[in-house]
């Protein structure tokens, strides 16, 4: 038997915060199976408990070493067969990732490193990307299917942001970036909302806070599903949800057979 169900992942830029904006409560009015949140900036006993009223069967959170960064949660109405949060990708303990596997079918819920500060975060942001590709490799060979969602912190193609020549040089769409992406997707990974949309131009999922960015749209698309592509035939949507607001981020969506 098979289920059609609705993902959806959003860099929240704190969940205390979104919590005191009731920025999730618009969840309570949707049929959504699993919430992958990331960037909760948020220690287990600091979760808030009135993000909404949708119950949810499993929560798992992955709080990063350092108080008040990084971090992610899965909020799921199916219980997993297993769950990990990747030590060996995630060797610094930010909290990046949580892997569930809801039998052959695995998802990740990941905030990939920001490559802004110095060369040495571009260095471990690429090390990140390889150490993660990597591991999903591994599970294919064991013929799982892959799910991947979250904020990849970087921006594919040109029409990916409003302004590509203006920010070629800047981590988040330099080249590397860009190629690792390319070779990503080379393994056999679609990138869902263009498999659905095509060229569709003016899609965005994060707009900076300065100079009014979001009312005049000048965003970057760096939140993403991935699927593996034994899963294309399952995939029946992909969404970016660009009205909701609480984050810098807004939130990104599939609704896949599973």
């Amino acid at each position: 038997m098979s289920n059609s169900i609705e993902i959806i992942s959003w860099n929240v830029n704190g969940i205390r915060a979104v919590a005191n904006k009731e920025a999730l409560q618009w969840i309570d009015e949707r049929d959504t199976d699993i919430l992958c949140l990331q960037e909760i900036k948020a220690q287990k006993e600091q979760m808030p408990d009135n993000l909404f009223e949708k119950e949810f069967d499993e929560v798992i959170i992955n709080s990063a070493e350092k108080k008040g960064y990084s971090g992610t949660a899965t909020f799921s109405t199916i219980k997993s067969d297993f769950h990990s949060t990747c030590p060996e990708i995630d060797f610094t303990h930010e909290g990046r990732i949580v892997e569930t596997h809801y039998g052959d079918i695995i998802l990740f819920n990941v905030y990939f490193p920001n490559g802004q500060r110095d060369e040495e975060r571009l260095a471990h942001k690429m090390k990140f990307y390889d150490d993660f590709l990597t591991h999903c490799e591994h599970l294919r060979e064991e013929g799982k299917s892959i799910i991947i969602c979250g904020d990849v912190n970087t921006a594919h193609k040109e029409i990916d942001l409003k302004n590509p020549k203006a920010n070629e040089k800047k981590s988040g769409f330099l080249p590397i970036e860009r190629e690792w992406l390319d070779k990503f997707l080379d393994h056999g990974y679609i990138d869902t909302f263009r498999y659905v949309h095509g060229d569709e131009i003016d899609k965005y999922s994060w707009w900076s806070y300065r100079s009014n960015a979001r009312l005049k749209n000048i965003g970057w698309r760096i939140d993403y599903f991935f699927i593996s592509e034994d899963l294309a035939e399952n995939l029946e949507d992909a969404f970016i949800l660009d009205y909701i607001t609480g984050s810098d981020h807004c939130p990104v969506g599939i609704r896949i057979t599973i």
